[in-house]
């Protein structure tokens, strides 16, 4: 064979596997559909609702997306031929084909033709009844539409309900509430932030509402059922030791749009990348100092009749076993703040004896410490604090500190309706001999309830019981006015739980009242202790009276909790035999629902 010839082969050749490896273009089949053939954006119409609800149509269109097995959708998406799409960018060329499972095998990119019903289901245009699907062979898959975070309008996604999409951007997990129950997660443009977390309550944080409202997207995992197994986030699967975390990135996200339950979501047809672009932090953070406070919400903490018996309590872990989970992971996070003196919120209001909630939780503490270091609590001379289920509490390291005087705390009468009493104690710094005076407080929740009058939601971002905090607040400083714990020492220290962000009523009341907001005023970034709803604000709060801030040095957050996925916490409930397992470690992450506060002082 000479030289010219097996050139040319090696060129014919190498032309072959070049037309393999590019997108292959298909020859237009046309389909045996009978009768006429409706489009599907004369279908979607150029409004929230079809047009053509309850009409029998056909339609020819290829498939998009396949999640009509069972355990899926139950059906599949079509979409138009490109050359068949119409001009007009307010009707939407894909649709939703509702089947029952086996019914209907198709697979993504067939061209098929088929005749049913059109209707509303919860928001969703699509066809259902489906009486005949014949499938005509392969055809090119049409465009995706580019789709940038934040969206113009909501009316954006109506208008590609149903069709492909992809986003040139990379995106930011910003919520994993629903990872474990639904395989969702929320995306967006950035990191997101409770509005009053920083903007004023009224117009400036309803602006910022509607902005948050315009960027972001629900990635579903393409199942509507509940508590999956695998949770396919991130590849090959959420595991107690591969999280995903909010903050964290999503790269390469394409699917097709959906609409379910008042949400747009993406039905994943590729599976896209996540870079953890925001770790886990191993140990708290240093914020300087001689002498570390911290404030944390334990979530519920209630250890049955303090026997290993009573289970399921009113609150918190439903088991024995699912307690001794939390009670580890929350021991693991409670010494690794290393604080000298530690408010805690939601621990079980039963007492201060031997079988109090309280006792058991320091008594795991001294279990876990390094040699020379054990913990107390400030047991004051009540029966309980306050009448509420969960009260606040005071931990203290005995080598470090000790407390002066007896602990003082508010009559209930002097608090509005359903507050928890707050505790304070003058405590030494055994090193120095000063004196710093910490309370621990935890007001009235968001949640609505019996909220009544003023106290119900008067949507300037606030929410429900917005009054109550604010009287809870002035209280408080109306209280502390009368020093209680009957100190020299003017330094105080306010911290807890106060259920509202940095702009809100409570938290300006008690700046204007003399203390600083010390989360505000050291913090380098935007700070937040707590995500509700892919919005993250910090509930948890420290200010100082005007002589401690001078002596601070440092303020952070150990976000261990907020940015987990609620699935990688301590209780079975939700989980499969083997989630149980691979979900829980006896870690510090997600020992709660907040991340605790520490706060660094040289006190003199």
């Amino acid at each position: 064979m000479n030289k010219i010839l097996i050139v040319a082969l090696a060129a014919a050749l190498a032309l072959l596997l070049v037309m393999q490896l590019l997108p292959q273009k298909h020859e237009t089949v046309p389909c045996p559909c009978t009768g006429t053939i409706t489009k599907i954006h004369d279908i979607q119409g150029s409004g929230d609702k079809s047009p053509l609800v309850g009409k029998t149509v056909t339609v020819e269109a290829v498939v998009t997306g396949d999640f009509a097995e069972t355990g899926g959708l139950g059906g599949f998406f079509l979409q138009e031929e490109d050359r068949d799409a119409d001009s007009n960018p307010n009707t939407s060329e894909g649709i939703f084909v509702h089947v029952t499972a086996g019914s209907a095998n198709v697979e993504t990119g067939e061209l098929v033709c088929l005749s049913g019903t059109v209707a509303e289901y919860k928001g969703l245009t699509e066809i259902k009844n489906v009486t005949k699907t014949t499938v005509c062979g392969k055809a090119d898959l049409p465009s995706a539409v580019s789709i940038t975070l934040p969206v113009a309008s909501r009316d954006a996604w109506e208008h590609v309900e149903g069709m492909r999409v992809v986003f040139p951007q990379d995106l930011t997990v910003t919520g994993t509430y629903g990872l474990g129950r639904y395989g969702e997660i929320t995306l967006s443009n950035g990191r997101l932030f409770n509005p009053t977390g920083i903007a004023d309550p009224g117009k400036p944080a309803q602006a910022v509402m509607a902005r948050n409202a315009l960027d972001r997207i629900v990635l579903d995992d393409g199942d509507s059922g509940q508590n999956p197994d695998p949770i396919i986030y991130p590849t090959p699967g959420l595991a107690a030791n591969r999280p995903l975390r909010d903050g964290d990135t999503a790269i390469g996200v394409q699917g097709v749009l959906t609409y379910s339950y008042g949400e747009y979501l993406i039905e994943p047809t590729v599976i896209p990348t996540f870079t953890s672009t925001n770790p886990r932090k191993p140990t708290a953070p240093e914020v300087g100092g001689n002498l570390r406070v911290a404030s944390f919400n334990v979530e519920n903490y209630f250890n049955g009749d303090g026997c290993g018996a009573g289970f399921p309590t009113a609150r918190g872990a439903a088991t024995l076993v699912d307690f001794n989970r939390q009670r580890d992971k929350l021991v693991k996070a409670l010494v690794g703040l290393k604080a000298d003196i530690l408010g805690l919120e939601e621990i079980e209001n039963d007492g201060f004896g031997p079988q109090s909630a309280i006792y058991d939780i320091v008594r795991g503490m001294n279990a876990a410490a390094p040699i020379g270091t054990s913990y107390a609590y400030v047991a004051p001379k009540v029966d309980q604090l306050g009448t509420d289920k969960i009260t606040v509490a005071l931990v203290y390291r005995t080598q470090t500190v000790k407390t002066v005087g007896d602990p003082a705390t508010m009559p209930m009468s002097d608090l509005p309706e359903m507050n928890r009493a707050p505790l304070a104690q003058t405590f030494v710094e055994r090193a120095t001999g000063a004196e710093l005076t910490v309370v621990a407080n935890h007001f009235k929740s968001k949640s609505p309830g019996s909220a009544h009058g003023p106290d119900r939601d008067q949507e300037d971002g606030q929410g429900c019981w917005n009054r109550n905090r604010t009287q809870a607040a002035t209280a408080i400083l109306n209280w502390l006015s009368t020093n209680p714990t009957k100190t020299d020492d003017p330094d105080v220290l306010i911290i807890g739980d106060l259920n509202c962000y940095t702009h809100e009523d409570p938290i300006t009341t008690l700046t204007a009242g003399g203390y600083t907001d010390l989360l505000s005023r050291f913090s380098k970034s935007q700070s937040y202790t707590y995500v509700y709803k892919g919005d993250a604000g910090a509930l948890d709060h420290a200010l100082g009276s005007a002589t401690l801030l001078s002596q601070v040095k440092g303020v952070a957050v150990w976000h261990i909790d907020a940015d987990e996925a609620p699935a990688l916490g301590y209780t079975s409930l939700y989980k499969s035999k083997g989630q149980v397992e691979s979900l829980y470690r006896n870690d510090p992450y997600r020992a709660s629902d907040h991340d605790p506060i520490v706060i660094g002082i040289d006190l003199k």
